[in-house]
């Protein structure tokens, strides 16, 4: 229940800034460099291509990415930020750091670590590893 709520808030403070998680995760992704073709973005945020293409359409037509076909890999299709992508993501950013305080208020840092801990064991629990970075 507690993911749920966290996330629902959580989409909640990203829609106010004309996104939402899907739309976020596939933004910091592009803005990190993460990707080059819509598959290995895909692949990257653990998604399915049909999952991706849809997501990307919606970006597509809201301007923030371009996709192309590879010159290389006529099967690739490579995704790029747009300017107004690049802003997008700024204006989400910002929502993201203000939610990420909020969710935090009240705990310590030694709170916050064990907090990381257990989720990072529960995920591997299940089989999954754990994000890029930790």
């Amino acid at each position: 229940m507690t993911a749920k709520a966290v996330g629902q808030a959580f989409n909640a403070a990203l829609a106010a800034e004309g996104g939402s998680a899907p739309v976020w995760l596939t933004l910091n992704a592009l803005t990190r460099g993460h990707s080059a073709t819509q598959l290995e973005l895909a692949r990257a945020l653990h998604i399915e291509g049909p999952t991706m293409a849809r997501h990307l359409d919606n970006m597509e037509r809201a301007g923030f990415v371009v996709r192309t076909r590879s010159e290389t890999d006529r099967r690739a299709v490579r995704v790029e930020l747009t300017d107004a992508g690049r802003a997008a993501h700024e204006r989400m950013r910002g929502a993201v750091i203000a939610f990420d305080r909020r969710l935090r208020d009240g705990l310590s840092q030694e709170d916050v670590r064990r907090l990381e801990e257990t989720l990072v064991r529960l995920a591997e629990n299940v089989g999954v590893a754990p994000p890029e970075g930790r």
